[in-house]
């Protein structure tokens, strides 16, 4: 171990690394540490990143190696790095490879496991959870499992601490003729040519496809704004398959299916709805996954999930594939023939399986950090503002003689906010504003208040659209919005965010409520994101988590505090 003196960064023997704020280095080692780390703390002083066996793989699937980490780890430390964690890290990052799944030679029905030393596979065939997927010793560097159960055994071996790479292959699905729509571009143009697919779209969609196209199952990780859905495109033209897109809200269906139609020269009776409205299954269907999970009864079966083989789909993809709901994993396990595209603006789930989306839908394929794209003006600069809001004595005095999960009801609910959000509102004149929370009575009071409608869960579908529209067409300055607005949902022109309230800690939810600001705009390319947390209350603890994410990817956040009329202090 050697002295490096003046890096930015303290590295530890478990795995967690120091970053100190002050350091002149800080931007340097902040974007060094999320090739290979997760940050899981940032108090002002020091931000704790922690290393972990997915960081490294997902890192080795991006090409990174433990030589290279080492060595980034080594230039980032102040007083360098212990032996055992070098060793650590090289035997994690060497797991990612060591293990192969193939076609099997002979039998259709089986798929072969290859591994790089015999010793491995010898340990492996003591595994009891291995023996009941049916893995069999057939050779000393091979192993046979049946086919079916793919998915379940790289679930498995990932659990076991060994990620499996997959060439085990795909179907080509139903083929569909899907072309660029007349008029946008010639028809003898690609996709990517034909739509001006910006540099890092196409660079996503060659990642996709693997060296010799031999890819076919991974992750795409762009934020808000950034043109996922046009990535989704690219892919499916490329492959020319039926498809079946998966989303998270009926509102995300349709504007697939404007997309599709707009920039395809797929007709409407191509292009199906599969939602708690309509139930189309055509060579391209859009569905929900609420409507994949729903069943008539608790404990019942899941009525729609045979959606996955209603047709001979040549691609899934997975929009939202951080919201993936357990059970669409499950089936997802049985389709690992079938290629699959996750797209996300977060790989963050606050339920820990991420490792899932690791081994059932494919390893992080793309990652662009949205400081690099906010600098390529690519999507909006956003000043992050966290304003302090006091409470009133009389909610105060609730609050001191309340539980722990009432405090922070109470605290998020604090109705000296809506004060608070009028100013802030009033302070923008002209700008679009939105304004975000969790909790439908503190929502009705504030949209009464600010004179502003309001989209809930409950809100009719039509009315949704209408509004939505309303406010992209500058109809409607100010929307009121729940949580049914995080995900997947266009408004172009939102300039201002203001974050009443949210769910507890959730770091996937803070990063999707800033992506409805994202997108670029006119002028100077700026957008305004101000979260109102109550002073000296445990909802300060939990914005403080739940900015994790985005202090990862650069953003910073200013203080300023409110006073009992909503006058915020500048």
């Amino acid at each position: 171990m050697y002295d490096n003196g003046n890096g930015a960064c303290i590295v530890r023997k478990d795995k967690t690394v120091l970053l100190e704020c002050g350091h002149p280095g800080f931007e340097a080692a902040r974007a060094a540490l999320a090739d290979f780390a997760e940050l899981v703390k940032s108090p002002p002083a020091y931000h704790t990143y922690r290393i972990t066996p997915l960081s490294l793989w997902n890192a080795a699937a991006a090409g990174s190696t433990a030589a290279g980490v080492i060595d980034s780890l080594k230039q980032l430390s102040r007083v360098g790095i212990t032996a055992g964690l070098e060793e650590e890290i090289k035997l994690l990052v060497s797991r990612y490879g060591r293990l192969q799944l193939h076609a099997h030679a002979a039998d259709s029905l089986l798929i072969a496991l290859r591994a790089d030393g015999p010793e491995l596979l010898e340990t492996l065939a003591g595994e009891a959870s291995l023996k009941a997927l049916g893995l069999r010793r057939a050779a000393p560097l091979e192993s046979h499992c049946p086919a079916a159960n793919r998915g379940l055994l790289k679930q498995e071996l990932m659990r076991l601490g060994y990620p499996v790479l997959d060439y085990a292959g795909y179907r080509d699905g139903q083929g569909l003729s899907l072309a660029w729509r007349e008029g946008d571009g010639s028809s003898t143009e690609s996709i990517a040519d034909s739509f001006g697919l910006r540099s890092y779209q196409q660079e996503a969609v060659r990642m996709f496809q693997g060296i010799g196209g031999s890819g076919g199952s991974g992750v795409v990780v762009l934020p808000c704004g950034a043109g996922k859905t046009l990535v989704g495109l690219a892919v499916l033209e490329s492959l020319q398959c039926e498809t079946l897109i998966l989303t998270s809200s009926t509102t995300s269906v349709e504007q697939w299916r404007e997309e599709l139609l707009r920039r395809t020269n797929l007709d409407r009776e191509s292009v199906g709805e599969y939602s708690g409205e309509k139930r189309e299954v055509r060579p391209v269907t859009v569905a929900t996954y609420q409507i994949l999970t729903h069943r008539r009864s608790k404990g019942g079966p899941f009525v729609h999930m045979n959606l996955f083989n209603e047709r001979n789909w040549g691609l899934i993809i997975y929009d939202e594939v951080h919201l993936l709901p357990a059970p669409v994993f499950r089936a997802t396990a049985d389709i690992q023939a079938t290629r699959r595209l996750g797209l996300t603006a977060t790989l963050v789930r606050e339920d820990g399986q991420e490792g899932d989306v690791f081994s059932l839908i494919g390893p992080k394929c793309y990652d662009l950090p949205w400081k690099v794209l906010e600098k390529q003006g690519w999507i909006a600069a956003v000043e992050c503002v966290e304003v302090v809001v006091p409470m009133t004595p009389e909610v105060r005095h609730q609050y001191i003689y309340s539980g722990a999960k009432e405090q922070f009801r109470l605290a998020a609910g604090n109705p000296v906010k809506a004060a608070v959000a009028a100013r802030i509102a009033g302070a923008h004149p002209g700008a679009a504003v939105l304004v975000i929370g969790q909790y439908l009575d503190q929502l009705e009071q504030l949209a009464a208040s600010l004179k502003a409608p309001l989209i809930t869960g409950s809100t009719a579908q039509r009315e949704r659209s209408e509004l939505y529209a309303a406010f992209n067409e500058g109809k409607l300055r100010l929307l009121v919005v729940s949580k049914v607005a995080n995900f997947a949902v266009n408004l172009p022109d939102a300039a201002v965010a203001i974050e009443v309230s949210g769910a507890y800690g959730s770091r996937q939810e803070e990063a999707q409520r800033l992506g409805r600001i994202l997108r670029p705009k006119q002028g100077g390319n700026k957008a305004y994101f101000y979260t109102l947390v109550s002073g000296d209350s445990r909802e300060q603890e939990f914005a403080q988590r739940r900015r994790l994410f985005l202090t990862e990817q650069g953003y910073e956040y200013e203080v300023r505090m409110a006073e009992l009329q909503g006058e915020v202090i500048l």
